[in-house]
């Protein structure tokens, strides 16, 4: 057990918030639709996972990657599984989810990983997650897989959209990918402004 003197006080954790919530789904163009065209959270992200990057992603190599703006400055994110490849879980189960990407202070990143290591927690990072972006990756003691991700650049004032934002020629190059519906990505895109 951590010492009690580790533990900072109530409002001084460092963390901020969500910075990402990931999910899993088995057809990005539906996911799409659904959360930018349902949910109404703009699509404001798209990216491959890189070949050989094994950091917590699902076992599967050049994932789809995509995140949407969920509001108050956070994400949620998908990987778009292979279809067929894994069995559909219960939603309700322990550890189903696929992670949660907490925000928090670089500052404060390197206590973290003190206590972490500290406490006989692996983890892997802090390295660049994604441009700008910097994660550490570590489970929980009941297997529920986390993160947390800052933007060196931003500092104390953490702007996770904004820093995470493509420009609609970057997005497209990846939706292109998906399809090449022509009004389906002047559509998918059309969040970017």
């Amino acid at each position: 057990m951590p010492d009690a003197t580790d533990v900072p006080a109530p409002g001084d954790a460092g963390f901020r918030g969500i910075h990402h919530l990931v999910l899993n789904t088995d057809d990005i163009r539906t996911t799409i639709e659904f959360y930018a065209g349902v949910m109404g959270m703009p699509l404001i992200h798209a990216m491959k996972v890189p070949a050989g990057v094994s950091r917590g992603n699902p076992p599967f190599e050049r994932l789809r990657h995509y995140f949407f703006d969920m509001g108050n400055d956070s994400m949620l994110a998908f990987f778009e599984l292979p279809k067929g490849a894994k069995a559909r879980v219960d939603r309700d189960g322990v550890a189903a989810m696929q992670h949660v990407s907490f925000c928090m202070k670089p500052a404060r990143v390197d206590a973290l990983c003190k206590r972490l290591d500290a406490a006989g927690v692996e983890r892997n990072g802090p390295f660049e997650a994604a441009p700008g972006v910097f994660s550490v990756y570590f489970y929980d003691p009941h297997g529920v897989r986390l993160e947390v991700s800052y933007q060196a650049a931003d500092g104390d004032n953490q702007q996770i959209v904004k820093g995470f934002l493509q420009t609609r020629e970057q997005m497209l190059a990846e939706l292109r990918t998906v399809t090449d519906d022509q009004a389906w990505l002047a559509w998918a895109t059309s969040g970017l402004g």
